[in-house]
């Protein structure tokens, strides 16, 4: 369709269209003219002009519609740009005399505006072209401005903003007209007017001056006067415009004309005028002065807001750098705003402005500085702490106790301190570990000053300090311990002052509640002794009563705070806890009244407070101990809760007589109970019921309530995206933090921390901001109320809702709404409770009420309320869960809807016909959709009231969503509704916008992927979703867009291909930097989406933004995209954003990114990760290398320091957090695994070259220095999480580039070079200020290090290698000072990666030099036991120092991961005291640190005791068990506990099996290869030294296990590695058994009388019977496992699977080298096995074993030509030979068995030639010809002489030799060799039979000789087999033999002519032969003369080649000589080794 409209309209096609066609038709034709004239050429235009501009005018004349005159004015204007401009006066005239016309009919308005946006278009396109009239159009626009109405006034200021762009400084004349015009507007009752006109000021503002100058004040008056009374666009706009005129006042942009007595404005004066606004307002002075006389303030929190929006953009337009440079004084000037009495008149005005100060600094400071102007920022803000603080102590310490300061004076220093220390620590918290300079300063002594504060009388500073405190303790976790012992050690000395009782006890919960963000946590001791300083302040709390209260808050609050530490922690201090519980409440109904009796108001205070502070501390057990409540423990918690309902009842009276002094308390109270049942089983405390529902009652309608938080109480109760109907304000914004305060309303106020101190310890990462108590209770209230109403009976039920209706009637005014607001929300969260527990809400007498209360809510002004109710309903039809009752609700809405007229009910009602069908499984009837769609589309339509429309449209997206595919019926008909009402809807009315956008959003996901279609339907349908989605972009508001940017992802989810990325992804890209978070978070998402598929094309079309934008338009970020891509400006983006959501979809959109278009961008990635990396605020490096320079003075030959990572500025990045940087360094590390899955060239130096000079590509391997530098400043910078992602990122380069060869030098490899560079970045990681995790990290990477074999000189290895000895040596001396810092487990990490790290190095050290022995490599000496080496013995030596240490560490360790891994109920076999290397206390945080480290330690001890032969002198303790260990060192050793050396062993040995076991019997499944792996390695180990295959052989059943757990391992895994290790373990295991059957029965055999005895015992399984038990029998256990391997690789074997569907009958599958190992180790197992059994136990397997054997060479010897099948073939015949050598088949009892079972197996054997041709063609004869010749050979003579078999074998032979392929002759005369000189039988008849053939084949040789290898060899083992007949042959026939052999050897020779031309075969037989008749006839010299003198021709025959031999080993003997001359004077060296 798009395709279709021209240049001109084609108004024959536009006349037949009906009247809403058209204006869809006309609408898409401007959409095309709009992007045809950029394209057009000019003369094609020009041409077209007159008609074009004619139609034009007929549109604009033609009343268009909003969207359509927007369009209609651009294509106006571009095309007088495009074409000729002269004619455009007379369009500017016309539009000024549509403008004039005195037609004032509603019909007539859009033309009007039409006219008003092409003046806008024509002036900002034409500029000064139209200059002659300007002053006429902008006269005309004002004049009419006066008269126009709302639209009118809005179209008139957009069109003068335009007119201001076009001319620029040429509209000077005008300037002051227009300023007088936009101030009226600026307060319009309209707000869109006013936005309007802010964005005209803001425009004008750019050349006229004198808005920022002589009109500064005027203005900014005006601007007060604009936020009273706004929404939140306005605020946005106008704070913007005010904002942006005092930074042009501050710094102006050009110069002003001095004027006499003028002169610049000073900060002062610009900030007096901000904060004026914002105490004042846009009030006279008069007004302001009678406000202030009657205490009252008359500003509106809407003015305070915007005030604080105008600071922030005031700040934001100087920049950063002015901030920088002005922050001192800026930060003076904002503290007197909140020190101003009449900004905190009441509570709510000072938490209302503290919360505008406060984001003020966070939205500059946070956004606009870097880390170090952050430094010097925080500096600042402690130097101004510390001022204040010195204030307020100086008053304190002036006059008597009671005079001393006043309470005006600590309001005033209180709230600034607040802000100043909240800001404080929002600056530290985000700095991280950055921050610590800034504590170590000692000019600003941070921490002193902060804990300072804590003295501080108001309580709102000493949370605020104790807040700052615990952001020290969560970006610095090593300062936690110390501020909790400083804090402790204060409070114990000041316990007589209650302010420092309160401070302390403050700042001690602050930091144990920090501790729920630093996993290094604090040392146990510390929570024991604060246990017991709460414990001593509860109990010394009624010592003195003017601390009573503070002691007794304190003591809870740190027991609230313990709490948070986890059930680890508390279950130590449990009972403690109970009885603290226990005494703080009133057992008895006696004790309860004497209470009554004998208080006072200060001992209620006291005693409420208290059990506030209990209730407090329980609440923390239930949310973060919940393990810890057992039955018995809630048996004991409920009588104490009994007696707190009990005092519920009294509270009224006590009230009643105390008054106001214990209200509060009392409310407190009261929050903390029922926050406390809510979290408790309603089952646990049902009797107290009828109680507490009285009071819920009392507290929801009685009739203290005032004021209720609308907006904590509803907004959870409501549908999230329900509450996109009260506006913007409801939505995510930057501006969350003070736009909330408009929306709380001024009645409640906002929430604050010294509202419930309690909340200090809370997990956040914001400061909490918990409501007032009355507040508080309204929502504990609810809340409660919904925990208890499903489980109260039917007619308590009815009752209840029934006395929320008589109270709902029964009150009026304001007070009916807040008693309705607050029933309807409990009756709401009940009905969430009932649903969520599957509960049915009852009979009709409950219903009844329900809907009387909804319905009437629903039919409320107050929009939440409408939500809440019609989430309530919806909620409602679920628990009903009755079709009839949900039909009946929606008739009665249908009615409702039907006979009202008021919008509100309008409203309620369809919002409610929307989402009744929400929660019962959609929306079923056909009937009911078509109804619900019309009424809902009529009100869509109603014009009068948007919002109703919006509300109705809104309703509409949810029937579209909850119908399905119901509702495709109604699809055209909604679309052309949804794009009828975006094309008329007026711009002002955004609500309308977005609920459209909603309705189309839902549109597109039901119909889904049908939109891929082409039918003339769907591509109708997919144009309808583009002009709308066009129409929603061009919108002014930035939400209806970001629902644009919805609608476009949808659109390219089901049907990508038909979107322009061309055209989306620059749209996309200019909105990145949009203020509103709303439009950025739909960009980034969809963007996402995008780079998912198409991220190459996004990437591209993002560079196109920065082409088109024109110059004043662009920002900093199209200059990032420039520069460095989207990519980069994603990085940037990334950077500034804070919110969680947001920066998660950046970082997946550069994920998706980098495993799309990495590869391609190799360089550009890696430079732009470094960029990153660099753009850091200061050098964090710099003092990292200094400290290495430093170090490295008595090192010389270390040249680290020549390698510092120095950050560059001149990047296109500057000033990046560290978190970016982080996310940077794991960017490399994801491009380094892509590259892992990619070309091999990118880990390939030589490869990567060559490739590179004739490809383009880039490769991964050439940016390696790039690799080791970002490596390298990572893990050298300051910030701890960037030191680990930089020591991770090392790690992984040594993985990958260890084994890369340097192509210039050979023989070493390419990170060769860097070593220097790896130490310098490992060296800081072993400070002593440095966390253990970093250290734990950094060991790890120095035993990769070490063991990659990189460092082949061991002096360059100590470097890195002394850094793991400084660790164990720290680990050998117990704990450091460090390890205090934090939690013991934290030493049990860092513990075990050392030791961990030792075990890889050693496992390393051990495998290379068994491999370098094993290569034969000549060997050196041994220092020690496991040396036995070879050259590369060097790092053997480097551990073997320290491996008696090592030793003891690692048993130490395996023994404690053993006690640990004990199931739960052996819990009690734990050492009370801890293990070696953890506490009792840190078990369980110890766990996982063991879980990580177990392996290699377990793999190292057990190679470390196979190369010790378990027999170990050690020095250390006689109680080897415990060796010792920083835990264990020093404890007394008991006499009775020293062992034998037996005994250790065999603990020993025990531990490392029981260990191996345990895991690899149930192994999990998520990453533990490696492990599994090191347990199968560690047993081989083991079981290489005889003395465990000993204990291994003695024990049947341990080894039959064993062998069941290989089994299952071998079933579970299929990697080969780990299949090859089991298999080997089976072998030694079966060769331990092996073992220890020969040792007993030679025992058995050399016992005394022995051979006198009949029978010998037999030993070995099968015994007498033979039989084999499974799961006990080991010999079963391996014939299962063998059996297992063969079948899964030769399915074959198995008679069910062999010619099965999934193994057809046929040649076996093509073996893979592995799976030969696998099959070749199989066989080995199985010809083992025999000789572990009895007798009759070998004739039980051996029918199995030799079925086996035979089967496994049957196959592989049919049609497996494959050259890897060798390894299994020589297997096969090995194992063959080992069982047919048995003793078992000799011995008495079973040879007769034996025999007959291996005369079977010869017969199989033989019938393996009996093969059809057509199934197997290809049959290799020489491994079954071998394996017969090992029967023939092995085997008795009773089994291989036996007929017919034997002659089967000759006649096998006899085939063989008619072969015709020579390596089954050569093959076959191997084996007869060998054959005729076996005794017996069988080598006579062999000779016998095969004599005569063998003659033949050598005697046809002479006519034809060899011509090939091949066949020379052939010749040759012929006569060699004949020479074997000959030495067979009994002595008296061999000289008639040798006879023989003579003259075939002399046919061989050739004579003189023929051995030159002879071919080499030939010459080679020649030389052979002669050699052989030289060796035999010197042995037969008789028959040699005889021959000789009988055959004359063999004489001459045989001297010939005689003396031609002769000759040749003559001319070898004396070479020619060279004459001298020619020789070289210098000889070249050839030689060099």
């Amino acid at each position: 369709m798009e395709q279709s409209h021209g240049l001109l309209l084609d108004e024959e096609v536009s006349g037949r269209l009906g009247e809403t066609q058209k204006v869809e038709y006309v609408f898409e034709w401007l959409r095309s003219l709009k992007k045809l004239l950029s394209t057009t050429d000019r003369a094609v235009v020009k041409q077209n002009q007159k008609r074009l501009v004619e139609q034009l005018t007929a549109v604009l004349t033609g009343s268009p519609g909003p969207p359509a005159r927007r369009l209609l004015a651009q294509c106006l204007a571009l095309v007088y740009r495009v074409g000729d401009s002269f004619t455009a006066t007379l369009t500017v005239d016309k539009c000024n005399d549509i403008i004039r016309s005195k037609d004032d009919s509603p019909s007539f308005l859009p033309t009007r505006l039409a006219a008003i946006a092409c003046l806008g278009a024509l002036f900002e396109q034409l500029g000064r072209l139209l200059i002659s009239s300007y002053k006429d159009t902008v006269g005309n626009l004002l004049r009419a401005i006066k008269s126009a109405e709302s639209q009118g006034r809005y179209e008139i200021m957009l069109c003068v903003e335009r007119i201001l762009q076009g001319l620029g400084v040429s509209a000077v004349p005008c300037h002051r007209d227009i300023y007088k015009a936009a101030r009226q507007c600026l307060t319009d009752r309209s707000m869109a007017v006013r936005s309007a006109s802010a964005k005209c000021l803001l425009e004008l503002q750019r050349e006229a001056v004198f808005l920022w100058s002589s009109e500064l004040e005027s203005v900014a008056t005006l601007c007060f006067r604009a936020f009273d009374g706004s929404n939140y666009d306005v605020r946005v706009t106008v704070s913007k415009l005010l904002g942006t005129l005092l930074a042009s006042a501050l710094v102006p942009k050009q110069a002003i004309a001095p004027k006499q007595g003028s002169r610049r404005n000073s900060l002062e004066e610009v900030m007096d005028l901000l904060l004026g606004g914002f105490m004042r307002g846009g009030a006279g002075f008069l007004r302001a002065s009678g406000d202030m006389l009657k205490g009252t303030s008359s500003v509106s929190r809407e003015v305070r807001v915007g005030v604080t929006q105008a600071c922030m953009v005031f700040v934001s337009t100087l920049g950063g750098a002015w901030l920088e440079a002005h922050f001192p004084s800026f930060l003076a000037l904002l503290m007197e705003l909140v020190s101003n009495a009449r900004a905190t008149q009441s509570a709510a005005d000072a938490v209302c402005c503290r919360r505008c100060v406060s984001f003020i600094l966070r939205a500059t400071l946070g956004s606009l500085l870097g880390e170090k102007a952050q430094i010097a920022a925080a500096k600042d803000i402690c130097l101004l702490i510390s001022k204040q603080k010195k204030a307020v102590d100086d008053m304190m310490c002036e006059g008597n106790v009671e005079t001393r300061v006043s309470t005006t004076d600590v309001s005033a220093s209180q709230h600034i301190l607040v802000c100043a220390l909240l800001e404080l620590g929002s600056l530290v918290q985000n700095l991280g570990s950055t921050a610590v300079p800034l504590l170590q300063e000692p000019s600003t002594a941070v921490l002193d000053t902060v804990i300072s504060v804590l003295l501080h009388p108001s309580a709102p500073a000493r949370l605020a300090a104790a807040w700052c405190l615990r952001c020290v303790a969560v970006a610095i976790p090593a300062q936690v311990a110390v501020l909790l012992e400083r804090c402790t050690e204060r409070l114990n000395a000041l316990r007589s002052s209650p302010e420092a009782v309160a401070g302390y006890s403050a700042a001690i919960a602050a930091l144990l509640g920090a501790l729920q963000h630093c996993p290094l946590g604090i040392p146990h001791t510390k929570a024991k002794v604060l246990m017991g300083l709460a414990e001593d302040l509860l109990r010394s709390a009624a010592q003195n009563s003017r601390i009573s209260i503070q002691r007794t808050q304190g003591g809870w609050l740190l027991l609230r705070a313990l709490t948070t530490l986890g059930p680890n922690v508390i279950v130590h201090y449990l009972p403690r806890m109970l009885l603290l519980w226990k005494c703080a409440f009133p057992l008895s109904v006696r004790d309860m009244d004497g209470e009554l009796r004998r208080g006072d108001s200060f001992t209620w205070q006291v005693t409420l407070e208290g059990r506030a502070g209990a209730l407090c501390a329980l609440k923390g057990l239930l949310v973060h101990c919940r393990d810890l409540l057992s039955d018995e423990v809630i048996g004991r918690l409920l009588p104490l809760l009994t007696s707190a309902v009990a005092l519920l009842t009294q509270l009224p009276s006590l009230i009643k007589s105390y008054g106001n002094q214990i209200k509060t308390s009392a409310a407190v109270f009261r929050v903390k109970l029922y926050e406390i049942f809510a979290l408790l089983p309603p089952n646990t405390y049902e009797e107290n019921f009828g109680v507490l529902l009285k009071q819920l009652l009392s507290d929801l309608m009685g009739s203290e309530v005032t004021a209720c938080p609308e907006l904590s109480l509803m907004t959870p109760l409501c549908h999230a995206p329900d509450l996109a109907l009260l506006g913007p304000g409801m939505q995510d914004m930057d501006q969350h933090y003070i736009e909330e305060q408009v929306r709380s309303g001024g009645s409640v106020g906002c929430g604050s921390l010294e509202f419930d101190p309690f909340t200090i310890c809370e997990k956040c990462q914001d400061v909490p901001v918990p409501l007032p108590p009355n507040s508080a209770l309204i929502l504990s209230a609810v809340q409660l109320f919904g925990v208890i109403f499903p489980h109260l009976e039917v007619q308590q039920r009815a009752q209840t809702l029934e006395q929320f209706c008589e109270a709902v009637k029964q009150v009026k005014g304001a007070r009916q709404q807040t008693v309705q607001v607050q029933v309807v929300s409990a009756l709401c969260s009940a009905l969430k409770c009932l649903a969520a527990g599957h509960a049915g809400l009852g009979s009709e007498e409950v219903r009844k009420p329900a809907v009387v209360l909804l319905v009437g809510a629903l039919e409320s002004a107050n929009p939440l309320l409408r939500c809440a109710a019609a989430e309530g309903i919806a909620r409602l039809a679920q628990v009903v869960s009755d079709p009839g009752f949900t039909v009946s609700m929606t008739l009665m809405h249908f009615d409702k809807l039907k006979a009202a007229r008021d919008a509100v009910t309008r409203m309620g009602h369809a919002l409610a016909l929307g989402a009744l069908f929400r929660h019962v499984g959609g929306i079923s009837s056909i009937q009911h959709l078509s109804t619900c769609v019309g009424i809902l589309s009529a009100l869509s339509q109603d014009s009068t009231s948007p919002e109703v429309q919006m509300w109705s449209l809104h309703s509409l997206s949810m029937v579209i969503d909850l119908a399905g595919p119901l509702y495709h019926n109604q699809v055209e008909e909604s679309f052309s509704l949804v794009l009828r009402l975006l094309l008329s809807t007026p711009p002002t009315h955004v609500e309308v916008h977005q609920s459209l956008g909603h309705c189309l959003n839902a549109l597109i996901t039901n119909i889904g992927p049908d939109l891929q279609g082409e039918g003339p339907g769907v591509c109708a349908l997919r144009m309808s979703c583009k002009v709308c989605c066009a129409v929603m972009q061009a919108s002014p508001d930035s939400l209806v867009q970001a629902q644009a940017v919805s609608c476009l992802q949808q659109l390219h989810l089901f049907d990508p291909k038909h979107l322009n990325l061309a055209s989306l992804v620059p749209t996309l890209c200019m909105n990145l930097c949009s203020s509103s978070l709303c439009l950025r978070r739909a960009v980034v998402a969809c963007l996402r989406q995008l780079a998912q598929r198409e991220a190459a094309d996004v990437s591209e079309h993002a560079i196109t933004l920065v082409k088109d934008l024109p110059r004043r338009d662009n920002t900093q970020l199209d200059v990032t995209i420039k520069e460095v891509g989207l990519e980069g400006a994603l990085f940037s983006l990334l950077d500034r954003e804070s919110d969680p959501c947001l920066r998660q979809d950046i970082q997946e959109t550069l994920i998706h990114m980098i495993s799309s278009i990495a590869l391609g961008k190799l360089a550009h990635w890696l430079k732009l990760c470094k960029d990153v990396l660099s753009a850091s605020a200061d050098s964090v490096a710099a003092a990292v290398s200094m400290e290495t320079r430093q170090e490295e003075e008595t090192e010389r030959d270390d040249d680290s320091s020549a390698f510092h990572a120095k950050p560059e500025s001149n990047g296109p990045f500057n000033n990046l957090r560290w978190s970016t940087r982080v996310f940077a360094v794991e960017c490399v590390c994801r491009i380094i695994a892509q590259c892992e899955n990619g070309d091999p060239a990118h880990f390939n130096m030589t490869l990567a070259q060559e490739r590179r000079l004739h490809e383009s590509t880039d490769f991964l391997v050439l940016h390696l220095a790039d690799l080791i530098r970002m490596a390298f400043m990572a893990a050298t910078d300051q910030s701890d999480p960037l030191r680990l992602s930089g020591l991770q990122t090392l790690l992984v380069i040594i993985r990958k580039f260890a084994a890369v060869p340097e192509p210039e030098f050979p023989g070493h490899v390419i990170l060769e070079q860097y070593q220097a560079n790896v130490g310098a970045a490992l060296r800081p990681a072993f400070g002593v200020d440095v966390p253990p995790d970093v250290t734990a990290k950094a060991c790890q990477v120095c035993s990769a290090w070490i063991a990659s074999g990189v460092v082949s000189d061991l002096r360059d290895l100590r470097r890195v290698h002394q850094l793991l000895v400084s660790s164990l040596l720290k680990v050998q001396g117990g704990k450091e000072v460090k390890s205090q810092l934090y939690n013991e487990a934290t030493s049990t990490m860092e513990t075990l990666a050392v030791l961990k790290a030792w075990a890889e190095v050693y496992v390393v050290a051990v495998q290379s030099t068994r491999q370098k022995v094993s290569s034969g490599q000549p060997s050196e000496s041994c220092d020690g036991p496991g040396e036995a080496g070879s050259g590369g013995n060097g790092l053997l030596k480097l551990v073997q120092a320290d491996l008696g240490t090592l030793s003891r560490l690692w048993l130490a360790a395996l023994q404690d991961h053993a006690l640990l891994t004990l199931p739960h109920e052996y819990c009690a076999q734990l050492p009370p005291a801890g293990g070696s290397f953890y506490t009792a206390e840190t078990a369980e945080q110890a766990r996982p640190h063991y879980r990580g480290s177990w392996a290699p330690i377990l793999h190292a001890t057990s190679l470390w005791f196979s190369s010790t032969g378990f027999i170990v002198v050690d020095d250390g303790p006689t109680n080897l068990s415990r060796p010792v260990t920083p835990t264990s060192m020093g404890q007394s050793k008991s006499l009775a506990t020293v062992k034998s050396p037996e005994d250790i062993n065999t603990e020993r040995f025990h531990l490392i099996l029981g260990i191996s076991v345990e895991f690899l019997c149930s192994p999990h499944s998520q990453d533990q290869m490696e492990k599994i792996t090191s347990c199968l390695h560690a047993l081989q180990a083991l079981l290489d030294v005889p003395w465990s295959r000993s204990k291994v052989g003695n024990d049947q059943a341990l080894s039959a296990e064993l062998l069941r757990m290989l089994h299952r391992l071998i079933v579970t895994r299929e990697s080969p590695e780990i299949q090859l290790a089991v298999l080997e373990l089976v072998r030694l295991v079966v060769c331990a058994a092996q073992e220890h059957v020969k040792e007993k029965r030679h025992s058995a055999e050399v016992d005394d009388g022995a051979a006198e005895k009949e029978t010998v015992p037999e030993f070995g399984e099968g015994r007498d019977t033979g039989g084999l038990v499974p799961g006990r029998s080991l010999v079963f256990g391996a014939l299962e496992l063998c059996l297992c391997v063969l079948v899964r690789k030769l399915p074959q074997l198995s008679p069910k699977l062999a010619g099965g569907p999934a193994f057809p009958c046929g040649p076996a599958a093509a073996l893979s080298e592995n799976d030969c190992g696998l099959v070749t180790a199989a066989l080995t197992v199985l010809a083992d096995l025999p000789a572990i059994c009895s007798p009759e136990g070998s004739v039980s397997i051996l029918p199995t074993v030799l079925y086996l054997l035979l089967g496994v060479l049957r196959e592989v010897v049919w049609g497996c030509g494959d050259a890897q099948v060798g390894s299994v073939v020589s297997g096969a015949l090995q194992a063959l030979r080992t069982v047919l050598s048995s003793p078992m088949s000799r011995a008495e009892k079973s040879r007769g068995a034996w025999t007959h079972l291996l005369r079977c197996a010869l017969n199989t054997l033989l019938d393996c030639w009996r093969t059809e041709p057509k199934t197997e063609p290809t049959v290799d004869e020489v491994p079954l010809l071998t394996a017969l010749t090992i029967f023939l050979l092995s085997a008795s003579a009773e089994v291989t002489t036996v007929e017919p078999l034997l002659t089967r074998c000759v006649d096998r032979f006899r085939a063989s030799l008619d072969s015709k392929d020579p390596a089954v002759l050569s093959r076959s005369f191997q084996l007869l060799a060998s054959l005729f000189q076996s005794p017996g039988a069988v080598g006579g008849r062999f000779i016998h039979a095969l004599g005569g053939r063998l003659l033949a084949y050598l005697q046809a040789v002479e006519k034809s000789h060899p011509q090939s290898p091949a066949e020379l060899l052939a010749v040759q083992d012929g006569v060699r087999a004949l020479q074997a007949l000959v030495l067979a042959a009994e002595e008296t026939h061999r000289p008639q033999l040798v006879a023989t052999l003579l003259p075939i050897l002399i046919s061989f020779l050739l004579d003189e002519n023929a051995l030159a031309s002879a071919p080499l075969p030939a010459r080679t037989l020649h030389e052979s032969a002669l050699q052989d008749l030289m060796h035999i006839g010197p042995q037969y010299p008789s028959v040699f003369k005889a021959l000789m003198a009988s055959s004359p021709h063999m004489k001459a025959r045989l001297e010939a080649a005689v003396r031609g031999n002769q000759q040749s080993l003559n001319a070898k003997a004396n070479p020619p000589q060279v004459s001298s001359k020619s020789s070289p004077s210098i000889r070249l060296k050839t030689k060099f080794l």
